[in-house]
């Protein structure tokens, strides 16, 4: 199976030219249709659009670039990321099925398979995804899903995607990646063999904090056909005009991912010499294991986010975070400006207090979404943060080690 389908040059012309018309007259950039009906000829008449809760030409020009991007047909794109996981496990589960999921997973998703869907009868086992052992254990018989996400958020483990994917066909057993914090652009699930990429195109796809979005990417017509049943019944689309906004981001993803990436693997290696630090979170820094498997997945680059662990749990890291100044404390990833967010009190501020030691989510715990602005001037204003911990005693004292593994 190749790996990669698509080279860099190709998902760069893709991107580049998202929603650009052909012939003569045609739009340099893609129309916002902002309709909410469209009209026939006659009875009967077959038309492309009928009304937007269905289908939009604005939102098919996205779904049609975000499928380019991974040799499939086009996407089908929804109101949210949440929104687009919904329709996924209302498409492919029933009352007495079993989902396999990551333990380390957005908390959203948590919340949806530990909170909401047990009450239609849909059960879940939360697993340790670099432990391939424990998942082909975790698999039932009436398994219908593994959901996986890497790298994982917040603690960015990565998972052997050829090897899940395995163990899913083996047990025919659907097997789902959100790709959000990578995008196409880094790595591509279905070159390795899953049956669906799941993203949040809130995040790096649009890039620009603009514009909410979902998306469902897969090879498989007829699962394509149900997600889109399900969203015409339920009523998630993407509007027209965050679909129109999310294109012009697309246009500059690939780039975008570059240097925020570069700039991550910086700011990662430099947070790691940090006597406050006590982990880094990065795949780059992460096992043997974990750097091999990064390197077979990742095209090119490990993504822009980095999480570290601070010394002295929630009382430090709010200090650290009110002592930045150009860092922005926000719950998001993926926008051309540097974020911070505490996710024991924000992303994952639903999922017990137990479940998120086990998966190493402390109260001293910051995920760092790196912007387009230079690696020296957010280091910098780490800096500043870290003398206000030192200011307090936090961290003095304290030996600096190597980085910990990611795995």
């Amino acid at each position: 199976m190749k790996e990669q389908t698509l080279t860099p040059s190709e998902i760069e012309s893709i991107c580049s030219r998202a929603g650009l018309g052909r012939g003569d007259g045609a739009a340099l950039i893609a129309p916002i249709v902002q309709s909410t009906s469209f009209c026939r000829e006659n009875i009967g008449s077959d038309c492309a659009h009928q009304y937007s809760r269905v289908s939009n030409p604005t939102v098919a020009a996205l779904e049609e670039a975000l499928g380019q991007l991974e040799d499939a047909p086009p996407a089908v794109c929804f109101s949210t990321g949440l929104a687009a996981e919904t329709a996924l496990f209302l498409s492919v589960l029933r009352q007495g099925d079993h989902v396999v999921c990551s333990r380390y997973a957005y908390g959203g998703t948590t919340r949806l398979l530990q909170q909401l869907f047990p009450a239609f009868g849909v059960e879940t086992s939360f697993v340790d995804p670099t432990d391939l052992a424990a998942v082909e254990r975790a698999i039932q018989p009436a398994t219908r899903l593994l959901f996986f996400e890497t790298p994982a958020n917040p603690t960015l483990e990565v998972t052997d995607l050829r090897a899940v994917c395995e163990l899913g066909r083996a047990a025919n057993v659907l097997v789902a990646v959100d790709n959000t914090f990578l995008t196409a652009a880094l790595q591509q699930p279905l070159a390795f063999g899953a049956d669906i990429s799941v993203y949040s195109t809130t995040k790096y796809i649009d890039g620009h904090s603009a514009a909410l979005g979902g998306a469902l990417v897969s090879r498989d017509a007829q699962l394509l056909e149900r997600i889109r049943f399900i969203r015409k019944s339920t009523g998630g689309i993407q509007t027209p005009f965050n679909a129109w906004l999310t294109l012009q981001g697309l246009k500059t993803l690939p780039l975008r991912l570059a240097r925020q990436s570069e700039s991550a693997a910086t700011i990662a290696r430099w947070l790691s010499r940090q006597s406050a630090v006590d982990a880094v979170y990065y795949p780059g820094l992460g096992s043997a294991q974990q750097r091999a498997l990064a390197a077979a997945q990742h095209r090119g680059a490990d993504g822009a986010v980095v999480s570290f662990d601070i010394v002295g749990g929630l009382d430090a890291g709010r200090t650290f975070v009110e002592a930045l100044q150009f860092c922005r404390l926000a719950e998001h990833v993926g926008s051309v400006e540097t974020l911070v967010t505490h996710p024991a009190s924000m992303t994952h501020g639903d999922v017990p207090a137990d479940q998120r030691a086990e998966i190493r989510i402390t109260d001293g715990l910051l995920r760092l979404s790196v912007g387009l602005e230079p690696a020296e001037v957010i280091i910098a204003d780490l800096e500043r943060a870290f003398a206000a911990l030192s200011a307090i005693g936090t961290g003095s004292g304290k030996e600096v080690v190597e980085c910990p593994a990611v795995g």
